[in-house]
């Protein structure tokens, strides 16, 4: 799939057919990322992070660049964006935005907005260390391959909850990332 292809498939499908799986009940902390496309000579790829070991929160997990809305961003986007541009250094400028996918809600109380952007090509990225362990991307067509999505039930309080899991390479793509990638696969198909 290219860039055009994307880019049709997404404007002409309804987002109301997203499943996002979890739904939390309670009051939920606001967060948005950054899904960021690149096209390259051998097709789309998917930019992602990892985050530093040494952080409270998700140590060493695959992530999108993103994070809590602030009271200063002017709306889901500019989260998406200013986020990226602390953790990864990708200058707003350089993402051409393409839409969102519908909310995911986690266990622990978000709900995610996923932006689509793509970015130039050979982008040179400038990581925060504070954040951001290694910066990587990964073949979209890895996600679209059905056989390499995971599924893992889990229950809590009760509840069975369905934990997804789209390992590539030695990086262990799972949680919300796989989640989010997974309903950007079923949008697109």
């Amino acid at each position: 799939m290219d860039k055009q292809q994307f880019l049709q498939r997404f404007s002409f499908h309804h987002l109301g057919d997203i499943e996002s799986g979890y739904h939390h009940a309670g009051n939920l902390k606001h967060a948005s990322v950054l899904i960021p496309l690149v096209q390259t000579e051998q097709g789309i790829e998917v930019i992602l992070t990892k985050r530093a070991q040494h952080l409270k929160h998700h140590p060493g997990q695959i992530s999108f660049p993103g994070g809590k809305v602030e009271a200063t961003d002017i709306d889901l986007t500019d989260t998406a964006l200013r986020e990226a541009e602390e953790e990864i250094g990708l200058n707003r400028k350089d993402v051409a935005i393409v839409g969102q996918l519908k909310d995911y809600h986690t266990i622990t109380g978000f709900k995610i907005t996923p932006i689509i952007g793509f970015i130039p090509g050979d982008y040179p990225f400038n990581i925060d260390p504070n954040e951001v362990e290694e910066v990587f991307s990964v073949p979209f067509p890895h996600f679209i391959n059905e056989k390499n999505h995971l599924t893992y039930q889990l229950k809590r309080q009760g509840i069975e909850h369905n934990i997804y899991f789209m390992p590539y390479l030695n990086y262990n793509i799972w949680g919300a990332t796989a989640a989010i990638l997974k309903d950007l696969v079923g949008h697109l198909k």
